[in-house]
């Protein structure tokens, strides 16, 4: 889907639909009342009909219009002003969305000033609509022995601004597509099953990522090298499964190399079947999903060098199969970390924490300013959060504040939980400096205390998007998230915003 902008007069513009908002009660917005002067009062007249009275996500298309040079004018319902918000917004863009894609109309043209939204300037406006609507187009069909016919709908957008925010506009409409091509790559990867999305192609995908692009690094570590630096609790995990383990290293290089990196450290389950702590069968098909964070490390990596942002980012990615095999790792195991830490192995499904207390230790030869991991870690998070924000927990408040922030900027929520000392205690064992489970209460917290313990030296966060990574039900699939939170975490720290 192609965007672009323009600062001329609605009524003046030929295209295939024309969108107006329409707030209650029946009031058009400042372009629907020159599209209404352009027509003579023939939109006053439809809002007097009755057939649209402004409720938020109401749609009504009209065609040709006397008077106005597009083909067709879409009234989309914007509810009260005074009750319009992030959410509110997010549902009117849908509705235009779902409303057009069953339309003739392959372009059309918006104008973001109408639509009012305090708190929010019109950059955001604009980037969430192109983010919004980009996302809208999204299909995964690559497994499909017929293709769905390339789609019908809507393919470009026209953005009306005043004449002095084209600047800002430009740079939105910039921001958004790159984040969104993120996103897809994200889903994409998240999608594909375990028998083609496995280690060695999680790591050939990284390594698309380095082709043509300077600033673009990639490594990858096999086996062998882990052996060699002694990362028993990864190896651990991979010992069952008959795909070889991966350590793969993304290293963006976009600023002096003076600058230390931020570190995002993916976790790269590629299938997750529990080990010899075999999960239900139910939804075992869902534990593809369990590789989501390396992909939003591949995502966000992939939208910041489109956006040739200024600053360095490293990407670790742990990467395996866990699998229940005659050589995989038994219910009270004892390993030994990078770290030299040793680690009691109760539940070979708590399986996560165990590649990327490796890869944690591992990032500390890039000197990193902050460290951030993604993983879905925890069904307990689930639990407790449910699955609009994803949990963060870490050692730096100034992080963890500036994660938050940065999700409430792009709505890509976190919510903090406590890491107390207290809880720390429930990761005790009787024969290693820890286990690698703390028990029924506080799932997604001991979870982070154990991981805690190979981050002291940096400046570190976690993100469990167990319940943001993907969706369940008729709308099976992974939703590319966190990578809008991670990019305008990045773009924050570029720009001091």
């Amino acid at each position: 889907m192609r965007f672009n902008v323009n600062t001329t007069n609605p009524e003046s513009q030929p295209s295939a639909c024309q969108i107006i908002t329409v707030a209650q009660p029946r009031k058009l917005s400042k372009s629907g009342l020159l599209l209404d002067k352009a027509s003579k009062g023939y939109l006053a007249s439809i809002l007097k009909s009755g057939d649209m009275t402004g409720k938020l996500g109401q749609c009504l298309l009209l065609h040709r219009v006397p008077g106005i040079a597009a083909e067709r004018v879409l009234l989309v319902g914007s509810g009260k002003d005074s009750e319009m918000n992030e959410r509110s917004f997010t549902r009117l863009i849908d509705s235009i969305a779902d409303t057009l894609s069953s339309s003739g109309a392959a372009d059309a043209q918006l104008c973001p000033a109408d639509i009012s939204l305090k708190g929010r300037d019109l950059a955001w406006k604009v980037r969430q609509a192109v983010l919004l609507l980009s996302n809208s187009k999204y299909n995964f069909d690559r497994m499909k022995s017929s293709k769905q016919k390339a789609d019908k709908g809507l393919r470009k957008l026209t953005l009306n601004i005043p004449a002095g925010d084209t600047a800002k506009a430009k740079q939105a409409i910039s921001e958004a597509v790159a984040i969104s091509a993120g996103m897809d790559l994200a889903r994409d990867l998240g999608n594909l099953p375990g028998n083609i999305c496995t280690p060695s192609y999680l790591a050939k995908q990284a390594k698309l990522l380095a082709s043509g692009e300077k600033k673009i690094k990639v490594s990858v570590l096999d086996e062998a090298d882990m052996k060699r630096l002694k990362m028993g609790s990864l190896l651990s995990v991979s010992a069952g499964s008959r795909q070889p383990a991966k350590l793969i290293v993304i290293e963006y290089r976009g600023a002096d190399a003076k600058q230390r990196p931020i570190a995002l450290v993916g976790k790269g389950v590629t299938f997750d079947s529990g080990g010899v702590s075999l999960k239900p069968g139910a939804a075992m098909d869902e534990m593809k999903f369990d590789m989501c964070g390396a992909a939003s490390v591949i995502g966000t990596i992939s939208a910041v060098a489109k956006m040739d942002l200024p600053i360095n980012v490293v990407g670790i990615i742990p990467t395996t199969e866990n699998m229940p095999d005659g050589l995989a790792t038994k219910p009270g195991d004892i390993v030994t970390s990078m770290s030299g830490q040793t680690i009691e192995i109760l539940n070979t499904d708590a399986e996560g924490r165990l590649i990327l207390c490796d890869a944690l230790t591992y990032v500390g030869k890039f000197k990193p300013g902050y460290v951030i991991d993604i993983a879905t870690l925890t069904g307990a998070c689930i639990v407790a959060l449910g699955k609009i924000p994803s949990a963060v927990l870490g050692n730096n408040q100034t992080l963890i504040n500036e994660l938050i922030r940065s999700g409430n900027q792009i709505e890509d929520k976190v919510w903090e939980l406590p890491l107390w000392d207290e809880y720390q205690e429930q990761l005790d064992s009787n024969f290693a400096d820890m286990a690698n489970i703390g028990g029924r209460d506080a799932g997604a917290i001991t979870a982070a205390c154990f991981l805690s313990r190979y981050t002291k030296d940096y400046k570190w966060a976690h993100l469990d998007i167990a319940g943001t990574a993907w969706k369940s039900g008729d709308s099976k699939g992974a939703t590319g998230r966190p990578v809008p939170l991670l990019t305008q975490f990045i773009l924050n720290q570029v720009k001091g915003r």
